[in-house]
């Protein structure tokens, strides 16, 4: 069965995005990024909510920009070449080479994860707290940036409680640590 992870670069304090809105303070270093490339090959398919489509689409033809490192050339083309779903009630069309849903469907999401193929990964904090009521996730990882933001957007809006086991952690060169988790069902003992 296919998984759906919700990966995200996050503060110590809980935030994806400042308090102004920015996302720079998680520019990923040449490991982390390496390390994002290799992650991407065992992914498929992407699902986004509206800004992160916005932000992600970047990497159309970031192959192409000789400015940039070979590793996000590298990451540009293995992303070219994943499945696109945009998640929006406000959209009324996307670029070619996405798909655009207006609603989260839990049983149509839940026949996805029976097909074969790779895993999915979510994008965007709205998307994966909605993901996340459905009990559709099945790990997140998380990227602890060294950073205490004091405010911004939250990892996840509020809801319900859920309970998380460790899987992994690893540590990066510059202090980051990825911690992931996969979701524990409600009769799943330690």
């Amino acid at each position: 069965m296919r998984k759906i992870i919700y990966a995200e670069n996050v503060s110590l304090d809980g935030f994806i995005e400042d308090q102004n809105g920015k996302i720079d303070w998680t520019a990923p270093s040449e490991a982390l990024h390496i390390h994002f490339n290799d992650r991407e090959k065992d992914i498929d398919t992407h699902l986004y909510g509206r800004k992160v489509y916005e932000i992600m689409k970047f990497w159309e033809h970031a192959d192409q920009d000789s400015s940039l490192p070979h590793y996000m050339h590298e990451y540009s083309r293995i992303w070219q070449q994943q499945k696109k779903i945009v998640f929006s009630t406000t959209l009324k069309s996307v670029d070619s080479g996405y798909e655009l849903k207006h609603s989260v469907d839990p049983e149509e999401i839940n026949a996805w994860k029976q097909t074969s193929g790779k895993n999915m990964f979510v994008g965007g904090a709205s998307l994966a707290a909605s993901f996340l009521k459905h009990r559709l996730l099945d790990e997140i990882h998380l990227y602890v940036i060294p950073i205490l933001l004091g405010g911004g957007k939250p990892m996840f809006p509020s809801g319900e409680e859920q309970q998380l086991k460790l899987i992994e952690t690893k540590k990066f060169p510059e202090n980051v640590v990825m911690l992931k988790y996969q979701l524990k069902l409600q009769t799943e003992a330690d």
